[in-house]
């Protein structure tokens, strides 16, 4: 809480982006009761673009809790109203890969979160242009061949597919890098992380856990990759629920009996360890080919027709051994000054300074018409382009500064 702070207004306006203040801040307007002022906080101390909520019913301002990656402080920004539960936030002096990011303020993860702890809360969601190869989600029982068609896939399109490192609580083991084979971490910060939303799936295995982050997912698809996620039927259930876009596939083999045949052609297990992953695949099994969870199930009765399968399902040619790659968006500078206004879903950057007479060349439109994703993870498929003739005329709204 605090006195709200001296803002100087610029334009009366009724879509959000209403007033900018002596202190970086943007002052967004939700409705009747609540006002979001974004920017520097004043006390010097954070190094991110600070949120504070204006109860206009108790005339209190109110410090939220806050989710997802926090866009580092800028000398300035501007800001603008999407919808009830979106706020735009463009960063000044910054160029089109790292200016956009998206404050959540009512979306159904800020509910969730809200709901639990019972205060105000936000969530900042990094937005991408261009669109992204939604990762894979590949399950199957123990035996039934997924981690070989996995490294077939990896093999033949070793520059198009990654997997992203787990989070353990278990210490490293010897010649175990962190950050390489896993994300080595205390427990009451991984417990944490999974209260606030981080991670998509969890599990407690000897009593340690393991889990696959939000943050670790995104990471592999910004190096413009594919991610592979190999989890277990729970674990996809876990990913299914998340606000993570995915290809769930059920790779099941042709009969239990076969399933059994190899897991004891291995050799490497007991009788008791064998029952036991028979009892665990019977479970997934059931669970694999019930209606809803996965998108394909593929019958491993033979490798070879099976990864053929799988390849086609991904998108991937058959003779040629290459996939089509996605374009990477030309990157633009975003200046200091600029200003913003908003048509249908579209947002319009004008980036003319006062003293150029013809803005042409100085117009961008990030169209926003088919966003995906959002907090705890990036918010993708934005796209970014120089305005035509016809769009140079709209009035805009000047940042703060």
């Amino acid at each position: 809480m605090g006195e709200a702070p001296a803002f100087i207004a610029d334009d009366d306006v009724s879509n959000g982006l209403l007033l900018k203040s002596k202190g970086c801040e943007t002052i967004n307007n939700m409705g009747c009761n609540r006002t979001f002022a974004i920017g520097a906080m004043g006390n010097g101390s954070d190094s991110s673009i600070g949120v504070r909520i204006l109860d206009k019913s108790a005339s209190e301002w109110v410090i939220p809790t806050v989710f997802g990656t926090k866009p580092a402080l800028s000398k300035g920004h501007s800001a603008i109203v999407l919808d009830e539960d979106r706020i735009l936030v463009i960063k000044g002096n910054a160029t089109s890969d790292d200016c956009f990011w998206f404050l959540e303020v009512n979306t159904a993860f800020v509910r969730e979160h809200r709901a639990r702890l019972g205060t105000e809360v936000v969530a900042w969601s990094k937005g991408v242009v261009g669109e992204a190869q939604i990762p894979v989600v590949i399950s199957g029982p123990s035996g039934v061949g997924k981690g070989t068609l996995i490294a077939k896939l990896m093999e033949d399109f070793p520059m198009m597919f990654g997997f992203s490192v787990s989070h353990t609580t278990r210490a490293p083991r010897n010649n175990e890098q962190n950050g390489v084979h896993y994300h080595f971490t205390e427990r009451d910060v991984m417990e944490k992380d999974i209260q606030d939303g981080k991670f998509l799936e969890f599990a407690a295995v000897h009593g340690n856990l393991y889990g696959t982050s939000v943050e670790s997912v995104e990471m592999v698809t910004d190096q413009g990759k594919r991610c592979i996620l190999d989890i277990d039927v729970q674990g996809a259930r876990s990913v299914r629920a998340s606000s993570l876009e995915a290809i769930f596939v059920f790779i099941r083999p042709p009969s239990f009996e076969q399933l059994e045949k190899r897991l004891r052609a291995r050799g490497t297990e007991t009788e008791e360890q064998i029952q036991k992953r028979l009892r665990n695949a019977k479970a997934e099994i059931d669970q694999g080919t019930s209606p809803g969870l996965f998108d394909h199930c593929l019958i491993n009765d033979d490798l070879e027709i099976c990864y053929e399968n799988l390849k086609k399902l991904l998108g991937l040619s058959d003779g040629s051994g290459k996939a089509t790659n996605l374009s990477v968006p030309e990157t633009v500078h975003v200046p200091l000054e600029h200003t913003i206004s908003k048509i249908d879903k579209k947002i319009l950057i004008n980036c003319t300074t006062p003293q150029q007479e013809k803005p042409a060349n100085n117009m961008f439109v990030l169209d926003l018409s088919s966003i995906k994703g959002g907090a705890p993870g990036r918010t993708r498929g934005l796209i970014f382009y120089a305005a035509g003739p016809s769009m140079t005329g709209t009035n805009g709204f000047k940042m703060a500064s």
